[in-house]
């Protein structure tokens, strides 16, 4: 297990269990919120490619989410949000989901947003020949959602919304059957960027 792996699971369950809770959607306080220096950025920073943004988290997940856990952290490289706009083809963005097997059943997806654009996460089937990053963008710079489980896009707050903002948290809890699955940002021209990963429920 490579040292980003380690450190990025550590931070968050560190984060997320010493998190108070908030109503679901609010903000919580200071206190047990990932990104602090002491947290999830700082324990990152060294261990992430080269180049990459790293925006502070200012909310968490609640502790009490059911299921397998699997973190995922997405990112930008270069520019900060000085500079806006739509993805332009041939950025260089970073989607990293840990672990990437995990048992059939109920599985936990918290998101990071640790770059400066707006990113969101979708979970997708894969056919039985199909390799992860292989779909092709169509209109509007996205791919085809035909099948999703399910998706975490809202920024501090469960399931689907508006994207995950910069500096927030998303979270969903998805019951996945034996298989292969790709998790992806669908925003436009995300997917092409790299914003996918392969997940194997066993």
């Amino acid at each position: 297990m490579s040292l980003v792996v380690v450190l990025l699971v550590g931070t968050l369950e560190a984060a997320c269990g010493n998190n108070t809770q908030p109503m679901m959607g609010q903000r919580p306080g200071s206190s047990g919120v990932m990104g602090q220096r002491s947290g999830f950025a700082a324990s990152m920073m060294g261990s992430i490619p080269r180049g990459y943004h790293m925006s502070r988290l200012t909310c968490a997940a609640p502790s009490s989410l059911p299921g397998t856990a699997v973190y995922v952290m997405l990112g930008d490289m270069g520019m900060t949000h000085m500079m806006g706009g739509v993805a332009p083809m041939g950025s260089h963005m970073m989607l990293r989901a840990v672990p990437a097997t995990v048992p059939a059943g109920k599985v936990r997806f918290v998101v990071g947003n640790m770059g400066w654009r707006t990113h969101e996460m979708v979970v997708l089937p894969l056919a039985a020949a199909q390799a992860a990053g292989q779909r092709v963008s169509g209109v509007g710079g996205k791919v085809d959602e035909t099948g999703s489980l399910g998706e975490a896009s809202a920024s501090c707050a469960a399931g689907s919304g508006e994207g995950i903002e910069a500096g927030s948290v998303g979270w969903v809890t998805l019951n996945l059957a034996r298989g292969r699955y790709e998790v992806v940002c669908n925003l436009r021209n995300h997917y092409a960027n790299g914003m996918h990963q392969l997940l194997v429920v066993s």
